[in-house]
């Protein structure tokens, strides 16, 4: 089953709409997990060094409100010690609170043990202070002071593990998000060539079959009524070349009704117009001296009406042969020199009717060329009598004849109205009439050039025309060695 265009630009448009959807979806999810790690640097990393550094700066506060204590066992200083105790305790369990990694956790761990053992120490000496008893003062300042430098590495340490970590985690965030670009650059790149490619395809699916139905057209328009359009195509087109096919045999089945007719016509209308033209011929002969000039211009008129109605009835005969196939041709090589003349001659006393000068530029030699003579005399006789029509008096018509490669190139030359440039194109068609504004200018039936084409068609030439409105025509055609 075809789909139609409808849906086929349908299916195009909701795949290139779910292309860019997975582009975006997939971008999001990538992003996703990414969007965490600043939040947790600012979370736990930032605080864990602010707390780490708030620790060194109460944990030296407090040794030194301690030594002080010590040497002046002023009460104020001992509660200034407390109060920086307290907040120690205050930040370091905030600093338990954090999502820690494990090896700042292990480092944690070692701070809040030997902050416990300075603790006791201070506690300690303290105590024998406010009791007035002897104790190993010295002892105490070097296990105390180990345990403050213990401290204070610690915290230096978690501090700069920390910031490693973020550093780590800031570099692993920044790689992350050039893969998630670069695989979403590749996605959107490969997204919009499958975009172009569906495209393509879809536009390509509907506009092949469509400039296959406009050449048909032309086709037609041409005159080619062969049913012959067939396409894979959507229905919507199918069903317009099958329109076309159909029109086309209509066409062609009404063209053959008309020739038939005119081949009917012709032959019921040669037979009674031959035996009358023989009847006024014989009046003609019997009444020549006896009948007054009035009666004998009149049989004249009759006869002369006579061989033009049975030439045009010739005429249609022959083009309906011609477009039947039927037409038979004896070729045999021959030079076409004699023909032109002989046609030349047949045509002259019309030319000197009305005062047209004929010259001629025949090339000497002529190449041989396979014709049946008869009928390219035909062709002659058709186009020298064209000139002669519409060519006005004191005119020129000029004949040439010259060789060209693998053949004779014949052109009929004259000075007479001219075509218009729309009428040029379709001179040849059956029918046509070429319009004139001159009056004196007979109107044709429009079959002679038409069977001068089916002719020189025949032969294998070629026949074109060329004109100039008011400067003159030329009818050229080329035979075939």
């Amino acid at each position: 089953m075809r789909l139609s265009i409808f849906l086929r630009l349908l299916i195009g448009f909701v795949v290139i709409f779910l292309l860019q959807m997975a582009v975006s979806l997939y971008i999001a999810v990538k992003l996703r997990p990414l969007e965490k790690v600043p939040a947790a640097i600012r979370k736990n990393d930032y605080k864990i060094i602010t707390h780490s550094k708030k620790l060194t700066d109460l944990l030296i506060s407090m040794a030194r409100y301690e030594k002080k204590f010590i040497i002046t066992q002023d009460i104020s200083l001992l509660q200034s010690y407390l109060e920086n105790k307290s907040e120690f305790n205050q930040y370091l369990n905030e600093l338990q609170s954090l999502e820690i990694a494990d090896d700042s956790k292990t480092l944690l761990n070692e701070i809040k043990r030997v902050y416990y053992q300075y603790q006791s120490l201070c506690a300690e000496e303290i105590n024998y202070l406010k009791s007035a008893t002897d104790y190993p003062q010295k002892e105490y300042e070097q296990k105390k002071e180990d345990a403050f430098n213990t401290i204070l590495e610690n915290l230096k340490a978690l501090t700069a593990r920390t910031e490693h970590n973020s550093y780590e985690r800031i570099e692993e965030l920044g790689k992350a998000v050039a893969d998630t670009r670069a695989m979403a650059i590749g996605i959107i790149v490969l997204s919009l060539a499958c975009g172009v490619v569906i495209s393509i395809l879809v536009t390509r699916g509907i506009v092949k079959p469509l400039s296959a139905v406009k050449h048909k057209a032309h086709k037609v328009a041409a005159g080619d009524l062969s049913g012959d359009l067939h396409l894979v195509s959507p229905p919507e087109i199918k069903e317009l070349a099958d329109t076309i096919n159909w029109m086309c045999y209509n066409l062609k089945h009404i063209d053959k009704i008309k020739t038939d007719f005119f081949a009917a016509m012709s032959h019921e209308l040669r037979t009674p117009l031959t035996s009358i033209k023989e009847g006024i011929n014989l009046l003609i002969d019997k009444t020549s001296g006896v009948s007054d000039n009035k009666q004998q211009r009149l049989l004249e008129i009759m006869s002369e009406e006579s061989n033009r109605l049975i030439n045009l009835i010739n005429s249609f005969l022959d083009l309906s042969k011609m477009e039947a196939g039927m037409m038979r041709y004896t070729f045999f090589p021959e030079d076409i020199t004699p023909l032109i003349y002989k046609a030349i001659n047949g045509i002259e006393p019309l030319a000197e009717a009305k005062n047209l000068r004929i010259e001629t530029q025949i090339n000497d030699s002529l190449p041989v060329v396979k014709i049946d003579s008869e009928r390219i005399l035909q062709v002659l006789r058709n186009l020298l009598g064209n000139a002669v029509k519409f060519t006005n008096s004191g005119g020129t018509i000029t004949v040439r004849a010259h060789a060209r490669k693998h053949g004779v190139e014949v052109s009929i030359t004259d000075t007479g109205v001219g075509i218009a440039k729309n009428d040029l194109k379709h001179i040849f068609d059956k029918f046509h009439q070429a319009s004139t504004t001159d009056e004196n200018n007979a109107i044709g039936t429009g079959l002679g050039l038409s069977i001068v084409k089916h002719i020189i068609d025949a032969h294998g030439g070629t026949v074109w025309a060329e004109s100039t409105v008011g400067v003159g025509s030329t009818f050229t055609f080329v035979l075939h060695s």
